[in-house]
């Protein structure tokens, strides 16, 4: 076999695939050239580092001729001679370990870290990826369970969210999904995005889990999901903190392997073709401590072996399981029957085959909520507006207006839905510092909603942080240094250029600036560098020749008063979009959804842009009041691009707690940049409102995000948590949690 001559291995019988598979094994870890021919076609196929012809598909006998030739120089023919399947090259093919007679060994104690992986998706596909086998589980489970559509479910062990996502389009509004492993909780994410459902996924271990008490009406454990760690003693965890996280009298179900079927029922050796690229092998043992231990070898007919996996499962029966659920404080144990699982491929179906469904009762009584000695069971939050006996420049009338009354009413009706906290208000500049100083000791946390600025000048917007920072009070949102960033939008503009992010065309007018030069082309924008809330930005802004742009400036410079440098940008005539994140990283971080802005009821010849008529003109005959948000429809890999980019942009401008990154479109499709907004509008109608109503997440929510946001950063309450969970599952506190409180 050694030498340069052909052999032949002709395998017949019983033992003839398993000799094939062991011999092409160890043909592929010495990357020997070998040939395989069809005994049906008679077609040549090559291994090794070659492409095999087997790729066309499972063939219809056994394969029963093989060669293989190895040489030990390099072949004399040239290499531009060789034919291009002999040219390919394996990136990720590995090496197996070959026979093993113990598959205990090999089975790590975390083996359920490493192995929920696109590989998994494939080789359990016929079961784990099938709408149909998902939707007549779920109709099943809805059935024994009879769950009131606001129930609040949560899946736990959700895998890649399909049973969550199918109760979400059944209209359950109160889905949350939990996983260890990252990359099923990213697909899941996807994939809800893609389908416009709002499940709150995020990755976390079953043994400690980050949701309150007397939180959930219902935890589903599907799919045999549970038995995955080595001691019973960790199932007892994940039992214990089910109880926690569950309301007194609710209950938990789970859908788990029939033991005792499988321990006599199992398959010690099985293959499968999984479709016309790969195959998988399967080994399996009982272990003397009570669980399947099972070995898969996935195999690529272009690349040879993919994957070598351990794993092991223990194997409850009915009467194991019972005994494990009333030693963790569950009772009123119930079977609802077997449930047997059909394939596609109708071939080894494993632990799935045969499983049963149990529904256990919580039977615990509401858990106080006990304050530490001398300290208020509320946290102190102190938030802080702008002053209304002040000048605003920013508003219409420079002053406050019913309008602006009325939205702080609504907002302070809302700090009223969140428990656990007591709220005070402080608007008055002249006496802010001294009011905070005499106070300083009792706030939990400010909530600085002051973005009209210190005394209502919006360049001094970064002062409150600063006397925050002074009198050492925690606080919401960026603090000084980012707010200064960010007030300049040529300076963003130059980080965003720096980071590679796409940023619009334009050039700088100073205000001793006569003449300027034109290096782009028409339409383009006049803005004022300093500012927010799209001061100073019109219909009129959008200028299409020299003149309309020498009336823009003016209007700037003469009518405004505005004295600073002017940007003048590229007008980009695609989509206005713009993102929102609550959070933090490293902390949890939630990613709203895009929406953009629908300009299809505006006059044509007004140009489309949300400026200052669309955002401060109430006027019923303002043609600008006809825009709405709606959520975004673009292509994937922008919605990535967009998503990606404002993460980083988020982080090297030091933005904290919630922001809101404005994006435009151009002819091609390509987003570039516009602005950056720290501590954006939280008005109930503002964006970021619009955007978490959007994702599910009301008003009142979005407040207690923002604090909580904060409150991780100082306190640390979350810092092992997923970092991109949707949205924070830990603290949305219902009515009825709320009366559980008052009542202990």
């Amino acid at each position: 076999m050694m030498g340069g001559s052909s052999t032949f291995f002709c395998f017949r019988g019983r033992g003839a695939l398993k000799s094939l598979l062991y011999l092409w094994s160890r043909l592929n870890r010495y990357n020997i050239n070998y040939s395989v021919i069809s005994h049906e076609t008679g077609n040549l196929s090559t291994g090794g580092h070659r492409e095999p012809t087997l790729a066309r598909g499972p063939p219809k006998a056994s394969i029963e001729h093989m060669s293989s030739k190895t040489t030990k120089e390099k072949p004399t023919k040239p290499a531009a001679e060789k034919p291009k399947q002999h040219a390919a090259k394996v990136t990720n093919k590995i090496a197996t370990l070959g026979p093993v007679t113990d598959l205990g060994k090999h089975v790590s104690k975390e083996w359920w870290k490493k192995i929920f992986d696109a590989y998994y998706l494939k080789t359990d596909g016929d079961v784990v990826n099938d709408p149909k086998i998902t939707e007549s589980e779920i109709n099943l489970f809805m059935d024994i369970l009879s769950l009131p559509k606001e129930a609040r479910i949560l899946d736990l062990c959700c895998g890649q969210g399909r049973h969550s996502m199918e109760m979400a389009r059944r209209g359950y509004a109160n889905v949350f999904g939990l996983d260890q492993s990252h990359y099923l909780i990213q697909h899941a994410k996807e994939t809800q995005r893609k389908a416009g459902l709002n499940v709150r996924f995020q990755k976390g271990d079953a043994r400690k889990l980050p949701y309150p008490v007397d939180f959930f009406d219902q935890v589903m454990i599907m799919g045999n999901s549970f038995g995955y760690f080595e001691t019973e003693n960790d199932d007892t965890k994940v039992l214990k903190e089910v109880i926690r996280i569950l309301k007194p009298g609710a209950r938990v179900l789970l859908d788990l392997a029939d033991g005792e079927f499988l321990r006599t029922s199992f398959q010690p050796r099985s293959w499968e073709w999984i479709d016309r690229q790969y195959f998988v092998v399967r080994e399996r043992s009982l272990s003397p401590d009570g669980r399947l231990l099972s070995r898969e070898i996935i195999t690529d007919v272009n690349q040879g072996v993919v994957d070598d996996r351990f794993y092991g499962e223990r194997l409850y029966t009915k009467e194991s399981i019972t005994k494990l659920l009333d030693g963790a404080g569950f009772t009123n144990v119930e079977f609802h029957g077997a449930m047997k699982t059909d394939s596609q491929r109708n071939q080894d179906l494993g632990m799935m085959e045969r499983r049963f469904i149990i529904t256990a009762t919580v039977e615990k009584a509401w858990t106080p909520v006990k304050a530490k000695k001398g300290v208020s069971a509320e946290k102190h939050v102190v938030v802080l507006f702008g002053d209304p006996k002040y000048r605003d420049p920013v508003k219409p009338g420079a002053a406050f207006d019913k309008d602006d009354f009325s939205t702080i009413n609504s907002f302070k009706k809302a700090l009223q839905e969140i428990p656990g906290y007591k709220f005070s208000y402080i608007n008055r500049h002249d006496t802010m510092f001294h009011d905070l100083e005499k106070i300083k000791d009792s706030i939990h946390i400010a909530f600085n909603l002051c973005d009209e600025g210190y005394y209502n000048n919006p360049r001094f917007e970064l002062h409150v942080p600063a006397v925050l920072e002074i009198l050492r009070i925690p606080y919401t949102g960026g603090n000084a240094q980012c707010l200064a960033y960010c007030y300049d939008k040529s300076l963003v503009r130059g980080v965003a250029m720096e980071m590679g992010i796409l940023v619009p065309g334009g050039y700088f007018v100073k205000p001793e600036d006569q003449i300027y030069d034109l290096n782009i082309g028409f339409p383009v924008i006049v803005k004022p560098n300093f500012g927010d809330s799209s001061y100073g930005i019109t219909a009129k802004s959008v200028c299409y020749n020299v003149q309309e742009l020498d009336r823009a400036i003016a209007n700037l410079r003469n009518n405004i008063g505005y004295e600073k440098p002017i940007l003048v940008e590229e007008y980009l005539l695609g989509k206005d979009l713009t993102l929102g994140v609550i959070g933090n990283p490293g902390h949890c971080l939630t990613v709203l959804p895009i929406v953009e802005e629908d300009y299809s009821g505006l006059p044509e010849n007004l140009p489309k842009i949300c400026g200052y008529e669309a955002k401060w003109d109430m006027s019923e005959d303002n043609p600008y009041g006809v825009l709405k948000s709606v959520p975004a429809d673009i292509p994937e890999e922008t919605a990535k691009i967009i998503e990606e980019n404002s993460l980083k942009l988020f982080e090297r401008l030091e933005v904290r707690d919630y922001g809101r990154f404005d994006w435009r479109l151009n002819a091609k499709g390509k987003p570039h940049l516009l602005e950056v907004n720290p501590n954006p509008g939280w008005c109930w109608d503002g964006h970021l409102a619009k955007m978490c109503k959007i994702a599910g997440i009301s008003y009142s929510h979005m407040l207690q995000m923002i604090i909580e946001a904060g409150e991780d950063r100082y306190h640390g309450l979350r810092t092992e948590w997923d970092a991109t969970c949707v949205p924070d599952a830990s603290k949305l506190v219902d009515d009825d949690y709320k009366r559980a409180a008052k009542r202990n």
